[in-house]
């Protein structure tokens, strides 16, 4: 039965009614409408907010924009500017009543994601940021905060009750302010993030945020309106302090304390988490008690977290719900709030436009100008300049806050939020067209093995998804040979996928260092990765140096960083991971579908040769064995052609281990075998098939003569067998494969791309993974007995000659590093130079 409360000291006579059943529904079938009731239709508001943010960043994903762009965009689609236009849409699906728990929901999901960028923030950097990353970002704010003071003249209503100032701090704040977490995406895409001008650009987002937060702060304490006592603002302020303070010595000491009472290596007690995720809560009350925004006290908290496991924990058992699923519903609503119609005539389209302008140039100039002061480029201070314009949570917030204390009209809300979208958006498109990185190379001749020297530096790119390649890696490494003679220069790539969460972001921003614990679980891997491949270094006696590497991008655009990478380093070999790995009972499966792509792009545009591995182990052990255990049986299968030929050369230097035996089986066409490979070959399709049987007596003479040296060098050595089998089709050839003894725990073979053999005739029609060419395929599938590692060599046969452009496959020219160089911690070294 619904209360009907009648409100007193009211000038309107108005009633507020109230039901308490109308929470959840009986059901359609005893006449209910569900949309009547607040729990349904909450659900219904939230899966209709995630579907079209969702839909938005798919669209936008092409233009590279950032998330916050999409989920702003979604909340203005569904609000009044848009669909919230129809009444009977506004008044059925966001109706006035579901405002106040969808809001409320949209706070909380706030509060906890301030939360957990506390956690993630750590306040060492700022304190590195250096004067140069200070003033830049300092001078950046300076002249659009000034510019927001001469608009707040003008656009400021004496009738609202609100001081000028306050009006002043709210627009100021809202134009001024730079967006560290959207800015570091939108490096990311651009591959700057490491570049020094990304690294600048990062320092100095991350010095705005924080006089964002402390103006904002200030904001709060001094908007309040003019019917409470002139010393209100003081006793918020002095709150404030008080509240930071409290945090710092009494709560800090006591999360401490309770990190010191969890033995190391074990996870923290349900208690102490629900004890720190209630404690969120409360901080958010007592800061918004005392006059401030709820957020502040969560964002402190989540900066008096020391950094360490407990922040790990806390992220991985917070973040995705939070960032997924509740963010987005403050930035949709922010969008719900936002009503284009209210703006009005051109007269004041043309004052938005002029807001954003002005913004956008004030932020430049003053970027520019100190740019000029330390020497860089112009081109490269007007980028920086455009970059810092990036906006994000920070700006949205003070605009709601604003709105919420009648600071800001509709007409201004509106404006600002357009405002933050299109300043955002440009940011990208602009930056593309008026800067791009400088590269230049010096050519070099040794990009694949068979051309290399014997008594010349090897160079390797390994490519790490997880900490689960590591071991054969480094084992495949160690049977390569490294000797003083020939040493072994090894660039370690961990590869991690760029997503919109800030913990994979804050890996490029922290510089690791003995004995810091990870802040995330992504740098926590790259720890591990490093650990292994260092103590291998330490273990080879100077013959294998390691460089540590992380490279953060989409799966769509990663091979450009390995590619680019392979050619600054002058990288004679990629070893990669295949996509799938093995199972308990032998089988394959897939890791993840994306690793596949970015193995065929790699293979599309690699500038050295390329190997992908098929890891099962090697010597039946998944780990690291030290260079006096290894004992492998390595298989080559010959065929012909440049990358059978990569193969042996390949396998021809791992021989020369001594505890390597190898097995070189090579395959020779029988009589019967002609008539079908000249079919084979009118009937390809491949437009290079011209090329093919131009070059057929070339290839077979290259490979005479590889191996007739092969065998000469080699004739004395027993560990070293040489056999040849005559077969006619597919069938003898998988036959004498699966005949081989069992003994073999690596298997070499050449991709054969572009080459047409009647010995592989007919294995390609059931292709798996066409990548790894036919035999491949056929060693890496689960039907073959065997389970043996298989790596898979592409030849580096120069530009316009390595294989098919695969779909989606990006040329590796276009854009920079998104490469992040690991501090050397054993032999306190910087990269080595190509």
């Amino acid at each position: 039965m619904a209360q009907v409360l009648e409100p007193t000291n009211t000038i309107n006579n108005s009633l507020v009614c109230y039901a308490p059943t109308m929470i959840t529904t009986n059901g359609i079938w005893q006449g209910d409408n569900p949309l009547d009731y607040s729990l349904p239709l909450f659900i219904l508001q939230l899966t209709l907010i995630v579907v079209t943010t969702r839909a938005l960043v798919f669209l936008l994903k092409p233009f590279r924009q950032p998330r916050v762009i999409a989920e702003i965009l979604g909340g203005v689609l569904l609000g009044p500017s848009v669909l919230g236009n129809s009444v009977t849409f506004a008044s059925t699906i966001f109706p006035l009543r579901s405002v106040m728990v969808i809001e409320t929901m949209a706070n909380v999901g706030l509060l906890y994601f301030l939360f957990l960028v506390g956690v993630e923030m750590d306040i060492t950097v700022i304190r590195r940021t250096g004067k140069k990353a200070l003033t830049i970002a300092l001078a950046g704010m300076v002249l659009p905060f000034a510019i927001a003071i001469i608009f707040s003249f003008i656009l400021h209503r004496k009738d609202t009750g609100m001081s000028q100032g306050t009006y002043i701090l709210f627009l100021g704040v809202s134009v001024s302010v730079t967006s560290f977490p959207v800015l570091a995406r939108i490096l990311a895409e651009l591959k700057l993030i490491n570049t020094e001008l990304g690294k600048m650009a990062l320092s100095s987002a991350l010095v705005s945020d924080v006089c964002a937060w402390i103006l904002l702060a200030l904001a709060l304490a001094l908007s309040e309106n003019q019917n409470v006592t002139p010393l209100a603002s003081l006793w918020v302020i002095l709150s404030c302090i008080s509240f930071v303070a409290f945090f710092i010595f009494v709560v800090r000491p006591a999360v401490i304390w309770m990190i010191q009472r969890t033995p190391e290596g074990e996870s923290f007690s349900d208690f102490h988490l629900c004890l720190i995720i209630t404690g969120v809560m409360i901080s958010g009350f007592i800061t918004d008690a005392i006059g401030t925004h709820s957020v502040f006290g969560a964002f402190v908290f989540g900066l008096i977290i020391p950094n360490g496991q407990l922040g790990v924990t806390l992220i991985e058992k917070l973040e995705d719900f939070v960032s997924g699923l509740l963010v987005p519903l403050f930035f949709a609503i922010s969008g719900l709030k936002t009503n284009i119609g209210a703006i009005g005539g051109l007269r004041y389209w043309i004052f938005l436009m002029l807001i954003i302008f002005l913004s956008c140039v004030g932020k430049i100039a003053g970027t520019l100008l100190m740019s000029f002061f330390y020497q860089m480029p112009a081109r490269e201070g007007i980028t920086l300049g455009l970059l810092m314009n990036t906006k994000g949570l920070i700006e949205m917030i003070v605009l709601n806050v604003g709105r919420e204390q009648k600071v800001l009209d509709d007409r201004l809300f509106a404006q600002l939020v357009i405002a933050t979208v299109i300043m955002t958006g440009v940011v990208v498109p602009f930056v593309t067209s008026i800067y791009r990185p400088a590269r230049s190379f010096t050519s070099y001749k040794r990009r694949n093995i068979q051309s290399s020297k014997e008594d010349a530096e090897l160079r390797v790119l390994t490519c790490i998804h997880t900490p689960r390649n590591v071991p054969t890696i480094i084992n495949l490494l160690e049977a390569s040979h490294p000797t003083k003679k020939s040493p072994i220069c090894v660039y370690v790539l961990h590869l991690v996928e760029l997503t919109g969460r800030a913990s994979a972001m804050l890996i490029v921003h922290n510089t690791r260092k003995s004995g810091k614990p990870a802040l995330n679980r992504t740098q926590a891997q790259s720890d591990h990765i490093i650990n292994a491949f260092e103590n291998y270094e330490q273990h080879a006696a100077g013959c294998v140096s390691i460089q540590p590497l992380t490279a953060i991008s989409p799966y769509s655009t990663m091979h450009e960083d390995i590619c680019n990478l392979a050619e600054d380093k002058r990288v004679g070999l990629i070893i990669i991971p295949f996509h799938k790995q093995q199972t308990v009972d032998g089988g394959m499966e897939a890791t993840n579908p994306a690793f596949r792509t970015v193995n065929q792009n790699v293979l599309a545009n690699a500038p050295c040769s390329v190997g992908i591995l098929v890891d099962r182990g090697l010597n039946g052990s998944t780990v690291r064995l030290a260079a006096n255990q290894v004992s492998h049986h390595i298989a080559v299968l010959f065929f012909g052609g440049p990358d059978d030929r990569e193969a042996l050369c390949y396998a021809w230097r791992m021989s020369q281990h001594p505890g390597i035996s190898l097995t070189v089986l090579r395959f020779i066409p029988g009589e019967d075998a002609n008539e079908p490979a000249a079919q084979s070959r009118s009937n390809h399709n491949d437009p290079r098939t011209l090329t093919i049987e131009t070059d057929n007596e070339r290839e077979k003479r290259l490979d005479e003569e590889l191996i007739n040296e092969f065998r000469m060098n080699t004739s004395n050595n027993e560990s070293i067998v040489y056999t040849k089998e005559v077969v006619n089709n597919g069938e003898e050839t998988v036959a004498v494969i699966r005949s081989m003894e069992s003994i073999h725990d690596l298997f070499i073979v050449g991709r054969g791309q572009g080459i047409i053999s009647p010995l592989t005739a007919g294995l390609t029609d059931w292709s798996e993974c066409p990548e790894l060419g036919a035999i491949g395929d056929m060693l890496a599938s689960s039907d073959f007995a065997a389970t043996v590692s298989v790596l898979v060599v592409q030849q580096y046969v120069g530009m316009g000659l390595q294989g098919d452009e695969l779909p989606g496959a990006i040329t590796p020219d276009s854009t920079g590093h998104v490469i992040e160089h690991h501090d050397r911690r054993s032999m306190g070294q910087n990269a080595f130079s190509p």
